[in-house]
């Protein structure tokens, strides 16, 4: 369904300024509009509001923090309760970090500080409009499946189905790419869940939801900020939060698999759960987590511990294996750390493996 918040295709995108300081305004027009940007500008909140209930076809908001009356973070959740397609970056003077790291995890995309440099906020902009787009059509295509879903309520429609994960799968493939650290790491998730799953003895069916878990469990991160998800550094527990959710983003955005493929869903949802209660989203613990749960869980491990991230260099797949076992009956099933290292018995060959 189109939504008039988002700029058509082929449209310059439309970013909306808003700040009770008429100087900024100006600044930001002049910054923006030389990128084919049609900027537009309100003085507050409410004034916002009322633009884009005019329907005015907006991607993104661009809003101060502090304004009389109805302030940017009031602004804020309207815009993410009434216009979800509009994306939310907010302007903050240094001394309201932490205000802007508050917004981070109420839903803003981004957060540009003042005084504004010209290339960041041109790169900031760009980056946000495009993980929008990205937001917009995983969302377009979940809820035109859900709508063939209520038109055929006795039989699913497994040609659509089909197309809906394709293009899901390649959401999640335009994801990796951007970030050459985890290029390829779902489709390895897949490969050797699958893998340690025939070691265990699963069938057709079970292996086929183990695969297609594992390949879409990580679109989530689709609404995570790049500058959490490749911070050369740890993250705070503000940005851990923010991170964390994907688990959640996830499930919300396949939540029309749920019926037909209920493991997909496990997968997705608590991939992260540990043995011992310590994981998350739900602290789950011991056989509450399903096994397909606990088996991308194992792998996906394995695979973040060997791949080199923007943070730190890869370990070796012998460190991750003995990692495994030493986090066996803890974090790990015991059971599956057997059968995925029985099913790859020579480290030395994990990285030659698709």
């Amino acid at each position: 369904m189109f939504s008039p918040h988002a700029a058509p295709d082929g449209e310059p995108a439309a970013i909306l300024i808003v700040d009770d300081d008429p100087d900024i305004r100006t600044t930001m027009r002049r910054i923006l509009e030389p990128r084919q940007h049609r900027v537009l500008e309100a003085g507050d909140g409410r004034s916002a509001i009322a633009m884009l209930e005019e329907g005015r076809p907006v991607s993104l908001v661009i809003s101060d923090i502090h304004m009389p009356g109805a302030d940017g973070i009031w602004l804020l959740g309207e815009v993410q309760r009434r216009f979800p397609d509009t994306g939310v970056i907010m302007l903050t003077g240094d001394a309201d970090i932490a205000r802007a790291v508050e917004c981070l995890t109420l839903g803003a995309m981004d957060y540009l500080p003042k005084p504004m440099l010209v290339d960041e906020v041109r790169a900031r902009v760009a980056k946000a409009l495009e993980k929008r787009r990205l937001q917009a059509e995983v969302r377009r295509l979940r809820d035109q499946y859900q709508a063939d879903l209520e038109r055929q309520v006795l039989e699913l429609s497994r040609k659509n189905e089909a197309m809906f994960l394709a293009q899901v799968q390649m959401a999640v493939r335009m994801l990796e790419a951007k970030d050459r650290y985890t290029r390829g790491h779902s489709d390895r998730v897949a490969a050797f869940a699958v893998a340690t799953g025939q070691r265990l003895g699963l069938g057709a069916a079970e292996l086929e939801e183990i695969r297609l878990g594992g390949a879409l469990h990580d679109i989530g991160k689709i609404g995570t900020r790049d500058a959490v998800l490749n911070k050369p550094a740890e993250l705070t527990p503000e940005e851990l939060a923010v991170l964390q959710r994907h688990t959640l983003e996830c499930d919300s955005m396949l939540s029309v698999l749920r019926a037909d493929h209920p493991q997909v869903l496990q997968i997705v949802r608590w991939h992260h759960e540990r043995l011992d209660g310590s994981g998350f989203p739900d602290g789950l613990s011991g056989d509450a987590i399903p096994m397909c749960a606990r088996i991308v869980a194992v792998v996906d491990a394995f695979d973040a511990m060997t791949t080199t991230r923007a943070y730190r260099t890869g370990q070796s797949p012998a460190w991750a294996y003995e990692e495994l076992h030493r986090h066996s009956g803890g974090h790990f099933d015991r059971d599956v750390v057997v059968a995925f290292t029985a099913a790859f018995p020579d480290p030395d060959q994990m990285r030659r493996t698709p």
